[in-house]
């Protein structure tokens, strides 16, 4: 598949190819669907907490007299009917995690971006360099490149100085090639994607092989660690 690449003027500067594999994977909103909620969930971080009527703190004092009164029965002041008393049922602290195959979220990366390459939301940049953070070089790029309703820009490997340099803009967000998943790519408006980045994008998830293509991802993450 080839790939029209700008500059940071707007400009055309060329074309490179990508992946089929990856960038022209059929949809499967199963598969996606079921992925992202996976990601969602794992999110979570379930601390969330309610007092049972044994948590609460209260005397153990028969309110009332259980006949003869008109009124209903009830115990201690600690009933989940009265105010001040426990939760009846409610939530407490549990892991919402979910396990996600390999296979299965490569997968629904795949068909995350070949579906933002469907809708035209892929941008491909020849380079991005900054010899000094600088918010106002990532503005005006985004306002060249028309994607000021909210971007995210893939580069080859983590850039501090570009991650410096979007902290103060407003839907624009960083993320290196290797931490690409689907939730980031499918729920971006726009997917900013360097020519560095497109290529490790094809060499982590463009072989139809998922045992060369796990070689691939673990190599580069030793790499990552050594620098």
């Amino acid at each position: 598949m080839e790939f029209n690449v700008k500059d940071t003027e707007g400009e055309p500067a060329g074309t490179v190819d990508g992946s089929d594999y990856v960038w022209d994977t059929p949809m499967n909103e199963a598969l996606l669907h079921q992925v992202i909620v996976a990601q969602q969930a794992n999110r979570r971080q379930g601390t969330h907490d309610t007092k049972r009527r044994s948590n609460v703190i209260s005397s153990g004092r028969k309110l009332h007299a259980q006949k003869h009164t008109g009124r209903a029965r009830i115990g201690s002041s600690s009933a989940p009917g009265l105010r001040g008393g426990g939760v009846a049922h409610g939530p407490h602290p549990r892991s919402y995690r979910q396990r996600i195959p390999v296979r299965a979220r490569t997968g629904a990366l795949r068909v995350a971006l070949s579906e933002q390459n469907r809708r035209a939301n892929v941008v491909i940049l020849d380079k991005l360099e900054l010899e000094a953070p600088s918010t106002r070089h990532i503005h005006q790029l985004v306002e060249n490149l028309e994607l000021a309703n909210g971007v995210l820009i893939v580069t080859g490997n983590t850039d501090r100085i570009v991650l410096k340099s979007v902290r103060n803009l407003c839907n624009v967000d960083v993320l290196a090639a290797s931490l690409l998943n689907p939730l980031a790519a499918y729920a971006a408006r726009n997917l900013l994607i360097t020519e560095e980045a497109l290529r490790r994008i094809d060499e982590l998830w463009g072989v139809e092989n998922m045992r060369a293509g796990r070689k691939a991802l673990a190599a580069h993450t030793s790499i990552g660690n050594n620098q």
